[in-house]
C-alpha cells in the first residue's frame, strides 16, 4: 500500500512539473506576433479609450509647454520690450513722433536707382499702419481765426513700424476700464525689436523730446487746473514781448531783474539752507496790466506759466498745496484773487466758508510751509490789497509788493510810441495824443487797457491796435 502510494505521488509530481513547462511554453510563444500581450493591449478598446487618450493627451501637452517655455527664453535672449505708460511725460512726446514717422512712411517709395536695391525693398515690404486713431488739433492764428488741423495716429492694437534697419513691434493697449482723476483711461505703449538693435529706444526717445521741443520753441505753455494735475491749457502761444506791457518807468526792468538774480543765486540759497522760493504780490485797480506782465515776463525767461484763480470753484487747500507741490520745470505760478482766501476767512455762513473753499491757513502752509515746494517762482495779484493779511506779505512769502496803478503821463507816451511811432517819426501825433489825454483828466485816473481802447479811435488815419 505504502510502495502505491509513493507511485501515485510520483505521478502527481511529474504531472505538475509537465504542467509548468507547458505554461511557461505558452507564455514564452505570446511574447512576439500578432497575438502578443502589447497587440492584445492595442486591441482592447478598454485601454485605448482610457490609458491609451491619456498618454497621448500627456505626451501632446508636455511638448506645448516645453515648446512655449522654449519660445519664451528664445524671446528674452532676442528680443527686448519697452513699455511707457499714460502717466508718462514722454507719452505724448512717443505718439506725436510716430505720428510724424508715419507720415513719412506715407512718402512715395521712389525709385529703385535713387534710394538703393536694399532700402527699396525694405521700404516695399515694410508693413503699412491698418489701425490708425485721429487726432485733432486747433490752433488760432495771429489774425484771431481758428485753424483746425488733423493728423493720423497709430490706435490701439499692434503696428508694424521700421526705424533705420530695426523692424519695430508697437502695441498700444488700454489696460482694463480704469481711469485716472482727469477722466483719462490707463493706457500703455510697449515697443519690441531684437536685443541687437535695443540702442534705437535711446535714439527714438531723443527725437521725439526734440520734436516735442521744437513745437513749443518761441511759445509759451499756459497750464490750468484739470483735476488733481495741471493741462496745457489748448495750444502753446507765441512768447509776447516784454516791451509790449508798459509799466511805470523803469519798474518793469526792476521786477525783471530781481527774477534773473534770483535764479542766479540758487547755489546760494541751498549752501545757506534758505527755501529757495521767491513770492511777488503784483496789485492795483483793474486794467493795469497785472496778468500781462507776468505773460511777458514768463517770455523773456523763457518760461511757462500756471495759472490758478484762488476763487476756483471746488479748490481746498489739500488740492492747492498738492498743485504747488507738482508745478512743472521751469514755469511760473500765477495765483490770481488772492484776497479769496481772505473774504473766506471773514465772511461764513451756515455751512461755513463762502465762495471758494481755500482758507487764510490753507494758503500760507502752501505758500510757507513745511510741505511747501521749492525752487519756485509765484505771482500773486490782487485787486484789493486791503483785504490781505500781513502774515501773508511778510517777507519768505511775499518777498516783493509792486504796485500797478493808472497810466501816468510817461506811460501814456510810450503806449502811442510803442504802437505808432513808425508812423509819427516826429512825435506831432504823441503831441497831440498825450495833450489830449491831459485835457481829458486821464493823466493817472485811467487804466492802461482803457486807454489803448480810447487811442483805438482817436486817429482813423493810423493802424489801431487791439486791447491786450
Amino acid at each position: 500500500m505504502d510502495k502505491n502510494v509513493s507511485e501515485d505521488t510520483l505521478k502527481a509530481l511529474k504531472d505538475i512539473r509537465h504542467g509548468k513547462d507547458d505554461a511557461i511554453k505558452k507564455l514564452a510563444e505570446t511574447s512576439g506576433g500578432e497575438g502578443s500581450a502589447f497587440g492584445q493591449l492595442l486591441n482592447n478598446p478598454f485601454f485605448t479609450a482610457g490609458f491609451g487618450l491619456a498618454a497621448l493627451g500627456a505626451a501632446v501637452r508636455y511638448s506645448s509647454s516645453g515648446l512655449r517655455k522654449a519660445t519664451e527664453l528664445l524671446r528674452r535672449r532676442m528680443l527686448v520690450d519697452l513699455e511707457i505708460t499714460r502717466h508718462d511725460e514722454s507719452y505724448e512726446w512717443v505718439l506725436n513722433w510716430m505720428t510724424a514717422h508715419y507720415q513719412h512712411q506715407l512718402a512715395p517709395v521712389g525709385r529703385r536707382k535713387d534710394v538703393g536695391t536694399l532700402e527699396y525693398l525694405m521700404r516695399r515690404f515694410t508693413p503699412a499702419l491698418h489701425h490708425l486713431q485721429i487726432k485733432t488739433a486747433v490752433s488760432r492764428t495771429a489774425s484771431g481765426s481758428e485753424q483746425t488741423a488733423f493728423s493720423l495716429v497709430p490706435g490701439h492694437g499692434r503696428h508694424i513700424m521700421r526705424y533705420g534697419n530695426a523692424y519695430v513691434v508697437v502695441n498700444r493697449e488700454r489696460i482694463g476700464k480704469s481711469f485716472d482723476s482727469n477722466g483719462r483711461p490707463f493706457e500703455t505703449i510697449s515697443l519690441t525689436t531684437l536685443y541687437y538693435y535695443r540702442h534705437i529706444f535711446e535714439d527714438i526717445f531723443r527725437e521725439a523730446h526734440e520734436m516735442a521741443v521744437q513745437s513749443t520753441e518761441g511759445k509759451t505753455i499756459v497750464y490750468t487746473t484739470r483735476g488733481m494735475a495741471w493741462e496745457p491749457s489748448g495750444q502753446p502761444k507765441r512768447r509776447r514781448p516784454f516791451e509790449s506791457v508798459v509799466l511805470e518807468q523803469g519798474l518793469a526792468e526792476r521786477i525783471l531783474g530781481d527774477v534773473r538774480e534770483f535764479l542766479d543765486a540758487r547755489t546760494w540759497y541751498l549752501d545757506r539752507g534758505i527755501p529757495y522760493r521767491r513770492g511777488y504780490l503784483l496789485h492795483g485797480p483793474p486794467g493795469t496790466g497785472k496778468t500781462s506782465f507776468v505773460q511777458a515776463l514768463a517770455g523773456s525767461l523763457d518760461f511757462n506759466i500756471a495759472m490758478l484763480s484762488l476763487s476756483q470753484r471746488g479748490l481746498t487747500d489739500d488740492l492747492l498745496n498738492h498743485l504747488l507741490l507738482n508745478v512743472p520745470a521751469r514755469t511760473i505760478v500765477l495765483l490770481e484773487d488772492a484776497d479769496a482766501a481772505f473774504s473766506n476767512r471773514r465772511q461764513q455762513d451756515s455751512e461755513g466758508y463762502s465762495g471758494a473753499n481755500v482758507t487764510y491757513s490753507g494758503l500760507l502752509n502752501a505758500l510757507d510751509g513745511v510741505a511747501s515746494a521749492e525752487e519756485r517762482i509765484i505771482f500773486m495779484t490782487t485787486n484789493h490789497i486791503d483785504r490781505l493779511d500781513e502774515a501773508l506779505i511778510r517777507p519768505g512769502r511775499v518777498d516783493m509788493t509792486v504796485h500797478l496803478g493808472h497810466a501816468t503821463e510817461w506811460q501814456i507816451g510810450q503806449l502811442w510810441d510803442r504802437f505808432y511811432a513808425q508812423h509819427d517819426p516826429e512825435g506831432e501825433g504823441r503831441q497831440r495824443f498825450v495833450a489830449k489825454a491831459k485835457a481829458a483828466g486821464l493823466i493817472d485816473n485811467v487804466s492802461t487797457a482803457a486807454l489803448q481802447a480810447a487811442a483805438r479811435y482817436q486817429d482813423s488815419k493810423r493802424p489801431t491796435f487791439a486791447i491786450s
